[in-house]
């Protein structure tokens, strides 16, 4: 009986700290919106320059963002996410993070 109650108990304190896991190991996607004031080949320009893109991945993100109001430019821990939005925003873009991705 004792043996019984050890094995529960540790499954209830498993599944507890599952439950308290950090948001940081679940997946979170930047998302770049449209706007009437960025030049498409400066957001190029942004993608290519701060996330590395080459320029084919640069303009096919710029122009998913330009026809369809918005695009997921990056996936990644949340603190990284954040810190793209912050630097999308230092560049002038609209940006947010959701969680979801990979």
């Amino acid at each position: 009986m004792a043996i019984m109650a050890v094995a529960t108990s540790t499954r209830h304190q498993v599944e507890k700290e599952s439950a308290l896991a950090p948001s940081a190991a679940r997946p979170f996607e930047l998302v770049v919106w449209d706007d009437p004031v960025n030049l498409m080949s400066y957001v190029s320009y942004v993608f290519r320059t701060y996330f590395g893109y080459s320029d084919e991945v640069a303009q096919k993100l710029m122009l998913e963002v330009h026809h369809s109001g918005q695009a997921v430019v990056a996936r990644g821990p949340r603190e990284k996410i954040e810190t793209d939005v912050e630097a999308m925003h230092g560049y002038g873009l609209q940006a947010t993070m959701r969680e979801g991705g990979v």
